[in-house]
């Protein structure tokens, strides 16, 4: 077996310059920033790390070839660079949104630690090999549990990188073991061989824990019910930038990982693998009603968008149903655009704690008079996030509600799922539609409705978020074809 460490360069060339802008704002942070003000190593930082994300939106597009690399250890096909771009995007967005010096007393290091999780999240896309897709799913973890206790200032940001730290702990332990049983049965780490190897052998008790141990390591990383415990504290508790992070970039690349494993690793559900089908069909019910559910009793805004994220992942493993069939368009596009519309979310809430508080519901009330920018910005992404056309979430959730009646029919889990995920829309609905109250009819409490200044940088991310929601709404079609 040859290698060619110039091929695997050019396979790892978005990663590398991630890693080497993060070493850069490190060194530079330590040497020439000593001598500057806060708020100028802040803004540097950012600038050099816009530009490491910008270098590596270019590799990714200018490798321009299909295929494995590196032995088989990459694949590096349109849903890889789909994947990676999307990540890019959504990691470049949430970096503008950086609370600053007042929140943050090290802005540099958590730039940093945002690029090498958007790294681990690049490497997740591509990743066609067992011990590279857990090397890069701990290091976009161990990245992130860092993040999400970066604010000292509150004591919630320790106890949600605690409890991220712990249940991410649990699932990788639960990953790794089956991956080891995945090893064991096949003798290989490749997710080709390691079909074929499936394909060809008997039935084999092993196997089903195998998979049952994967299953339940990415329900974790997922947050799909019943494995869903740490998401409302770390939405809470996180730094707002950490928190849009993980309920974005890392649903993308997650997804990615976690359907190409099942696709390409353990058959399609409706041949060789219909024990996946089965148990990803519970686990997304479960998720959607949950999710749903309990959203409507939540008061905390943090809290409401993370029983919001359980019930979308039950949409998106939705989406791994379909998608072994009619191919990952849909899928991607329906997590990167709820990346986007969560994302802006988080991006108004920080720039609303900058000026207070905006933790409980009643605390956005009468936002469109304080900021009428945040304010519109935030009837875009709650009505995405609820599936109201012409927005991206609405043609998202068609896409996969109808792909799911395409393959089983009404009688199969695949329909009944689709009509379950319908029906709870309209209580989705519901309680998107009391935060826009908030925002849009409830008078302000006394003493809140001071204006809010809204810093250039997180104006222009958030107004560019709209507008790809609005336009990937309009146009559908051009962002599907970036996956196949």
């Amino acid at each position: 077996m040859k290698l060619s460490y110039a091929e695997l360069f050019a396979a790892l060339s978005p990663e590398a310059a991630l890693i080497v802008g993060a070493l850069l704002v490190l060194a530079l942070d330590l040497t020439i920033g000593r001598r500057k003000i806060a708020e100028a190593r802040w803004h540097a930082s950012v600038r050099i790390a816009l530009l490491a994300i910008g270098l590596a939106g270019c590799f990714t597009f200018a490798a321009g070839r299909n295929g494995s690399a590196f032995e088989g250890t990459l694949m590096l096909d349109p849903l890889a660079r789909a994947t990676r771009f999307g990540v890019l995007v959504l990691a470049a967005l949430s970096l503008a949104l950086l609370p600053g010096t007042t929140r943050l007393r090290h802005p540099a290091e958590f730039v940093a630690v945002m690029l090498f999780a958007t790294a681990g999240f690049t490497l997740m896309a591509a990743a066609q090999n067992l011990l590279v897709a857990f090397l890069a799913l701990e290091l976009a973890s161990l990245s992130l549990y860092v993040l999400a206790g970066f604010d000292k200032t509150r004591p919630e940001s320790a106890e949600a990188a605690l409890k991220y730290f712990l249940f991410g702990g649990v699932s990788a332990a639960f990953l790794l073991f089956g991956f080891s049983l995945l090893y064991g049965l096949t003798g290989s780490i490749e997710l080709p061989e390691i079909a074929r190897q499936i394909e060809a052998a008997p039935a084999s008790p092993l196997l089903v824990v195998a998979l049952v141990m994967v299953l339940v390591a990415f329900g974790f990383k997922a947050a799909a019910a019943p494995f869903h415990l740490w998401a409302p504290d770390v939405y809470q508790g996180a730094p707002a930038p950490a928190a849009a992070l993980i309920a974005s970039a890392s649903k993308v690349a997650g997804f990615t990982l976690f359907a190409r494993l099942l696709w390409n690793a353990v058959g399609d559900p409706t041949g060789q693998a219909p024990q996946w089908m089965l148990t990803v069909a519970i686990l997304a019910g479960a998720s959607l009603l949950l999710g749903n559910l309990v959203a409507l009793a939540q008061k905390n805004l943090r809290r409401l968008l993370a029983y919001s994220a359980i019930a979308h992942a039950g949409v998106m493993l939705l989406g791994v149903l379909t998608g072994a069939r009619f191919g990952p368009g849909a899928l991607l596009y329906y997590t990167f655009t709820y990346g986007l519309a969560t994302l802006g979310t988080f991006g108004v809430i920080a720039l609303v704690e900058r000026a207070g508080r905006c933790q409980d519901l009643g605390e956005l009330a009468g936002l469109h008079r304080r900021s009428p920018l945040l304010a519109g910005c935030l009837g875009v992404f709650v009505l995405s996030l609820a599936g109201i056309p012409p927005l991206a979430g609405f043609f998202g959730k068609f896409l996969l509600f109808s792909q799911a009646l395409r393959l089983t029919g009404l009688a199969g889990p695949a329909g009944w799922l689709a009509l379950l995920a319908i029906a709870l829309s309209a209580v989705g609905l519901y309680y998107y539609l009391i935060v826009l109250k908030q925002v849009f009819v409830a008078p302000a409490c006394a003493g809140s409705d001071t204006r809010i200044s809204v810093p250039l940088k997180p104006a222009l991310a958030l107004i560019l978020a709209a507008v790809l929601l609005l336009a990937l709404g309009v146009f559908p079609s051009s962002a599907l074809r970036l996956a196949t």
